[in-house]
This record gives C-alpha cells, structure tokens and sequence, in this order.
C-alpha cells in the first residue's frame, strides 16, 4: 500500500494545470462503445480509475491507441462478447465505479450486458435505481443475481420514451442517454443532470451523429438514429481539481495561478470560495490566487451562521465538501457543511480533529466547522485515505501541518488526481511517495 510523508509548512509558488476532467472521461470513454468507427478524445488524465477503464476496454477487444500524450483513439469495432462473461471481466468491471455506464452503450449497440454491482469510493450508499429504471422503460429487462451480485441485462429492441428521473443522477442521466440514441423513436428525459460534464457528452454525441436537444437543460430530447459514426473530443478541466487547487493555496497561504480553468463552466465554485473569504481573481481563462494570511467566513445577510451544501447543477458539486470543510478549519469563524448526497463522506473529520482542527460532526450529513485563523496550528498525523476526496482533503491538511504528516493508502488519491505530489513538489510541496 503506497503512501505519501508530507513535510508541512510549505509554501506554494507557481503555476498549476488542471487535468482533464475525470468524471467527464469516464463518460465519453464508455461512449466510444456507440460506434464501430473511430473516437479520439484528447487531455484524458492519467489516473489510476481511467487507466482500469482502458484495460477493461482492451480486453473487450476496442483497438485503444495512445496517439499523443493524454490523447487516446478507440475504435470499438470487433468488441468480445463472450469475454463479458468472464470472471476477469467481472472482476476489473467491480472494482470501478464507472464500470456501469457501460451498460448504455452495451446495450444500445448489442442488446445485451452484463455489469457486476461496481466499486469505488466507500462514502454510503450509491444506487443504481436511476439507471436502471430508465433503462427498462426503453425496453431492457433486468435480473438481478444476489449469489455472484451481476445485474443481467437484455433488450430484443429499445424503443424511445418518457422519462421522469427520480432523482437528478449525473451517471444516470449519462447512462440512459447512450441507451436511448440508438432506441427507435423519441426518448424525453426529465429531471436529468446538466452537469458540463453531461452537456459535454451529449456534444460528443451529436459530432457522432446523435440529435439530441435541450442540452444544458434538465429536459432532454433524443430521436434516436440508426448508427453513430466516429468524431474527436476534448475534455473539460477538472472542476474538482480547480476547486482543491484554490482550496490549497489559501491553506498554505500561497500565490498561485491556475491555469486554462475553463471559468465558465466552474459554475458556483468560485462564488462559494469567496464566502470563505478567500480572495481569487479571474485573469482570462486562469484564476490567481494571492497569498493570503487569514481569510474570514461571510455570514449570511440576516447574520446567520454561513451554510454551505452540495446540491445539483448548477449547485455545489458534493465532491468538493471534502475541500471546502477542511480550507475551513483554517478561516475566522464557523460554517455548516452539509453533505446531503453521501452518508459516510464526513466521517474522515475524525482524521482532521486528531490534527486539531474544531469540527462537530452533528450527523453523517453535516458537520459544523470552527475556524480558528491564525490561532489554528494542525499537528502532524498518521492517517489512511478512506476515498478520493477526503484524501485530497487529509493532504491539504498535512501540507498545513507542523511536522511530517504520513497517508496511507494514497491508491485512493491517485484514482482522481494526476502526479498529484509531482506536480505540487515543483511549487515548492515537500511530499515523499512510498511504493509498497
């Protein structure tokens, strides 16, 4: 189990490049499914949850080519159906949470899937309802093996529809989506995502031949086509990388600039930094952060105490609470954190309270953060990362620590962020990788 020894105390300087956006790829990778012909996607990051899906996609027999540096062709032509019913296949599908929206694409193509209940970060309870249900309505029947825990999934022929999600679900809405481009006729989807990363695919949809309209929105339009044909694509920035970045710099009291943001599509997130008090400023394309000593959080106009809370696009993404509530330990005065998606996604407060941070878990959704500014001096800790971001959270606050602070299980941070110590020792971070 690699980890990382962390030298606290370390200012940053410098210039930051996001990398591409790892959610936004696992979508328009598992897209490339949809036709025979040839996709290239461009700034894919070279993570650990990326790279497990290119293999599972190279043993499904899609020819992946590296064309460039972040930038992969896949053309899904001559896909092993018989290797879907594997133990091999079953394994590496299991252990990675986006391994379930290749079942769209499977099934809109082949008619036919087979998806083990899918990995991934241990924050609560993840259902898969959303997608499946919409699935269904297109046509597709489900049978659920409890014994070897396989969703089994088969459609004679998918025909469009109306869809009234129950719940906004970013991988849900992505996953019926592919399924219905291909159905006969005309699937409605209401209540869906309209996430970037969800416009993005359904961009890359359309340059495939796809019609989809009412993109941007949460109603969404698909007649449904015969075949898709193939295109090239670039990802967005990561937005939750932007966001640890600027979390990061305040915390450590450093200037740095981040660089080709794509600030338009960052929604809230800069707004919400703000009402921590820390100060950013929009410079083109980039976000500069200055130095800052102390930064105080805003109350809200009638003087209640500031809440900040996940919610659907364009609310605040929950994978950015993690950050948010520890770049709050080190502000003047309180916050609520309200983490309304996740059941288990704060109990790493444990970790940082260990270190000396004043937090009140209240609940598993929420957790009332006392600032204490300069006053706050976090003590070195041994800690393991329980998922990809509490783990980024653990090491901003090891990177403001006195001492050298250890995490374990950095597997987990390496799933989401690219060369995370590389990049963030050439700024000046002191940060040791320890392979197993």
């Amino acid at each position: 189990m690699a980890s990382f020894n962390i030298k606290g105390g370390c200012k940053l300087s410098g210039d930051l490049l996001p990398q591409g956006a790892k959610n936004e790829a696992l979508q328009v990778i598992c897209a490339t499914l949809l036709t025979k012909e040839k996709v290239t996607i461009s700034n894919i990051p070279d993570i650990l949850d990326i790279n497990n899906l290119l293999t599972l996609l190279c043993a499904m027999h899609v020819e992946v080519t590296k064309e460039a540096p972040n930038t992969y062709s896949f053309k899904a032509e001559n896909i092993d159906p018989n290797y879907l019913q594997t133990a091999d296949f079953y394994k590496t599908s299991a252990s990675l949470r986006g391994s379930v929206m290749l079942v769209g694409p499977l099934i809109a193509r082949f008619g036919q899937a087979v998806i083990p209940k899918p990995g991934g970060d241990k924050i609560g309870r993840r259902r898969l309802d959303t997608h499946f249900l919409g699935i269904r309505k297109l046509g597709a029947d489900f049978i659920y093996d409890p014994d070897d825990k396989l969703y089994k999934i088969s459609a004679k022929k998918l025909q469009g529809c109306y869809i009234l999600l129950d719940e906004a679900s970013v991988t849900g809405t992505a996953n019926i989506v592919m399924t219905s481009v291909l159905a006969e006729g005309t699937t409605t989807i209401y209540n869906a995502a309209c996430e970037p990363y969800i416009q993005q695919l359904c961009k890359m949809l359309n340059a495939m031949g796809a019609d989809i309209s009412g993109i941007g929105s949460n109603l969404l339009v698909i007649n449904g086509v015969n075949e898709l044909r193939g295109c090239s694509h670039r990802l967005l920035p990561d937005m939750i990388e932007v966001g640890s970045f600027i979390g990061m710099a305040a915390m450590t009291s450093s200037e740095i600039t981040i660089k080709n943001t794509a600030y338009d599509e960052l929604g809230i997130i800069p707004d919400s930094f703000r009402r921590l008090g820390i100060r950013l400023e929009k410079r083109g394309d980039d976000i500069f952060v200055p130095a800052q000593n102390s930064y105080t959080i805003e109350s809200f106009i009638d003087g209640s105490i500031m809440t900040i809370a996940d919610a659907p696009w364009p609310g605040l993404t929950p994978d950015l609470l993690s950050v948010f509530l520890v770049t709050a330990t080190k502000a003047n005065g309180s916050v609520l954190i309200h983490q309304k998606m996740f059941e288990s996604r704060l109990f790493f407060v444990d970790k940082l309270i260990d270190m000396g941070a004043q937090i009140i878990l209240c609940d598993p959704h929420r957790a009332t953060v006392i600032g204490l500014g300069d006053q706050l001096h976090l003590r070195a800790s041994v800690m393991s990362s329980p998922d990809i971001r509490a783990g980024i959270a653990l090491l901003i606050a090891a990177m403001c620590a006195e001492g050298t602070s250890t995490i374990h299980n950095i597997n987990q941070i390496d799933r989401g962020y690219e060369n995370i110590d590389g990049r963030l020792n050439a700024l000046g971070a002191n940060i040791i990788r320890i392979d197993d």
